[in-house]
């Protein structure tokens, strides 16, 4: 059985179509074209069941497929690669093929990890944290996380994920964990109001929360990278993710009930911690709560601790036993961190962006580039007019486009 039967036989059995109608598109074209016939391709995506979707239209367009192994996988899915002869590397073995000799042609990043690697192409990276690897990049580097396509995923199911996560652990059911069904009237404080915690905030909203979210009230939205020539014309890259500043996304979140402090009060911020049922970073910064003025609070307060993002957000002096998943992205524990028809737009981005490495890479030059939004355009209509949340991403732009 060859390697697209093999991924099929596992898919077609889970998903529906209308599930993933971006990669379905791009799977059907690529099995005409085979714009990667020939070449060597790298995916470090996380490596879950759903993301094996990106692996079939990738292979479908004739890529030789090597799975990059960092992070958080699924073990028995890093096995079923393994057994049906799917190479799974780690950045070292990568490095010392590489003095062997053995080079990739493309690298699909996760977060950075590949970075170091020089691959006879390119790069694409999915994270906005994963930039700051490639600042100094002697190859051309696609930003797939700088425009509105990547908000499906963070602003709809990372949000999504968060929840799912606290009920897989007993939270918000019924148990011994909560005095009743569902998170109706918990306070839930979020930590940052870029995509992600936006998302989680309006995900609270919907379940019935008091919601309020810390964020930086006092400065302005950080500047995008340097882009090239060519990418300036190009989507408009958004704040971070999971950035502090309050970017476009206070205003949203107020229109819509939520609360929104200044992280710089740390009297109001500290009598949050203490008073919250739940309490979940989401700022992508590396020790976001570390003041002083925090940590007692931190430490005694009886909320539930989570957080979101990639770095400790906590900082040292929390142990790794108070917050969940001893600090790891809370929805890593499930199955499907998050939901593939939330992340099928993300993912075809992603392997779309190699495809126009291939096409341009001669004429890109070295360093960052943002997605054409003609491409982005397109991945969004597919999703809208074909798949199960289109709804949803139309609800989402519209509060996106309308501040």
């Amino acid at each position: 059985m060859d390697l697209l039967s093999i991924f099929s036989s596992v898919l077609d059995e889970v998903y529906e179509k209308n599930e993933y109608p971006a990669l379905v598109a791009l799977q059907s074209e690529w099995s005409e074209t085979r714009p990667f016939e020939g070449l060597r391709v790298l995916v470090a995506t996380p490596i879950y069941r759903n993301t094996m979707t990106q692996y079939r239209a990738l292979v479908a367009g004739g890529a030789e497929l090597l799975v990059g192994l960092s992070g958080m996988n699924d073990p028995d899915v890093v096995d079923f690669m393994g057994e049906w002869g799917v190479p799974v590397v780690t950045p070292a073995e990568m490095l010392e093929a590489e003095s062997r000799g053995e080079f990739v042609d493309l690298v699909l990043d996760c977060a950075g990890p590949f970075a170091g690697l020089h691959p006879k192409i390119g790069f694409v990276e999915l994270t906005r944290s994963g930039v700051q690897y490639y600042k100094d990049a002697k190859k051309p580097v696609f930003v797939a996380d700088s425009g509105i396509v990547k908000r499906i995923e963070t602003s709809l199911g990372t949000g999504d994920g968060y929840f799912r996560a606290l009920e897989k652990l007993g939270y918000g059911v019924f148990g011994e964990k909560t005095q009743g069904a569902g998170f109706e009237g918990l306070r839930l404080l979020v930590f940052g109001s870029g995509k992600v915690g936006s998302g989680i905030a309006l995900q609270g909203v919907r379940r019935g929360c008091d919601v309020t979210v810390v964020t930086d009230l006092k400065r302005a939205p950080s500047e995008p990278p340097a882009q090239s020539e060519n990418a300036k014309n190009a989507s408009n890259p958004e704040n971070s993710a999971n950035s502090m500043p309050a970017g476009d996304f206070s205003a949203v979140l107020e229109q819509n009930g939520v609360n929104v402090v200044d992280c710089h009060d740390y009297p109001a911020v500290a009598a949050l911690i203490e008073n919250a049922d739940f309490v979940v970073t989401a700022t992508g910064v590396a020790g976001a709560l570390n003041a002083p003025e925090l940590q007692k609070s931190l430490l005694s307060t009886k909320a539930v601790l989570a957080n979101m993002g990639v770095e400790d957000e906590y900082g040292e002096a929390i142990p790794a036993e108070k917050v969940l998943n001893a600090k790891g992205p809370l929805n890593f524990i499930l199955e499907e961190p998050t939901h593939l028809k939330y992340i099928d737009t993300s993912l075809a981005l992603h392997a779309a962006l190699a495809e126009r490495l291939v096409q341009e890479a001669a004429t890109l030059g070295d360093g960052l580039h943002f997605p054409p939004q003609e491409l982005e355009q397109r991945l969004l209509s597919i999703a809208i007019q074909n798949g199960v949340i289109g709804p949803e991403i139309c609800n989402m732009l519209g509060f996106a486009t309308g501040d």
